[in-house]
């Protein structure tokens, strides 16, 4: 029997609230490797360190990447805050692989906090904004700034 196919070890409720957006994608990408189930939630609360006008001029130059070619081929340009989490985790695991398909199913993303997600609660110090010195922005900012009509 494949390893691939075995039950999920536990599963891990994350709050995302006021975690640091790249540091919290590595620790579930890290977890979703392990074999656990995780589940975000308060993803929109997520923040995204630097300057408000210069991350969203890099987010607009990301938006005009286009294929003239076909576009089938172009980038996805999501608009919500739970798939740009998704997006940048799956950035974070091998998806070509059976092991990260697998791994990448295992993963949960909500808006806001909804009252069935069960699991053990998790905390990750390492990821918290209060360690930041400079300026920051949340998830959901971002994405209503361009186009995200919010919940």
């Amino acid at each position: 029997m494949s390893s691939l196919s075995l039950v999920p070890k536990e599963k891990l409720v994350i709050d995302g609230s006021g975690l640091i957006l790249g540091r919290l994608a590595s620790k579930v990408a890290k977890f979703l490797l392990e074999g656990y189930e995780v589940s975000v939630i308060n993803i929109e609360k997520v923040v995204i360190s630097g300057k408000r006008d210069s991350i969203f001029k890099e987010h607009e130059k990301f938006l005009e990447i286009k294929s003239k070619v076909n576009p089938k081929y172009t980038p996805r340009h999501y608009r919500r805050p739970d798939n740009m989490f998704r997006a940048t985790v799956r950035g974070m695991l091998p998806r070509k692989k059976p092991k990260g398909k697998v791994a990448f199913g295992r993963l949960k993303v909500f808006i806001g906090s909804p009252g069935n997600v069960k699991g053990k609660k998790v905390e990750i110090p390492e990821a918290s904004s209060e360690r930041l010195k400079s300026s920051f922005i949340t998830l959901g900012e971002l994405a209503a700034r361009f186009g995200w009509k919010g919940v």
